[in-house]
């Protein structure tokens, strides 16, 4: 009696758990500031499924000559101070961390094209155990902060 039919069945039945591990992205969306932007940001819902804590190590895109992981800081004087997260970005185990405005975020330095209402991008997220993980943004330049409005100053004189 064969045993690769057994370890076939095994192989395929190990495919679903795999895949329900890769970290999950919701609600994307990305925008610049201008038509003349310089700069522009990205959002969204990134969510490790897994039992292991992870973190996000960086991201990569075309539409940019770099793509770097900012927060926000407010300085004593009470403004809003955007920063490059350069430890990368906890994602605990089981849990969602969101990415949006006014807070953790994707930014893009010196764009290569402009991000018109309209368009998709690709961003990919790098991870420090997970596989890399590719995802199409929409840009929408229509869609309001959930929080109300802040002043902002960038820290390293980026623009946007």
């Amino acid at each position: 009696m064969s045993l690769k039919p057994y370890l076939f069945a095994g192989a395929l039945a190990l495919i679903p758990a795999l895949a329900a591990a890769q970290m999950q992205v919701e609600d994307p969306y990305a925008r610049a500031a201008s038509a003349a932007a310089i700069s522009g940001a990205a959002f969204m819902a990134v969510t490790n499924p897994t039992d292991t804590d992870d973190r996000i190590l960086g991201a990569r895109s075309d539409v940019a000559e770099r793509v770097e992981l900012h927060t926000h800081i407010q300085t004593d004087e009470g403004v809003m101070r955007m920063v490059e997260v350069e430890e990368g970005i906890p994602l605990p185990a089981g849990e969602t961390v969101m990415l949006q405005r006014g807070g953790l975020h994707v930014m893009f330095l010196g764009l290569t094209r402009p991000l018109n209402h309209g368009d998709e991008i690709e961003i990919t997220l790098e991870f420090e155990t997970a596989e890399p993980l590719t995802v199409t943004v929409p840009v929408d330049l229509e869609r309001m902060p959930a929080h109300g409005g802040m002043t902002m100053q960038h820290g390293n004189g980026h623009g946007g």
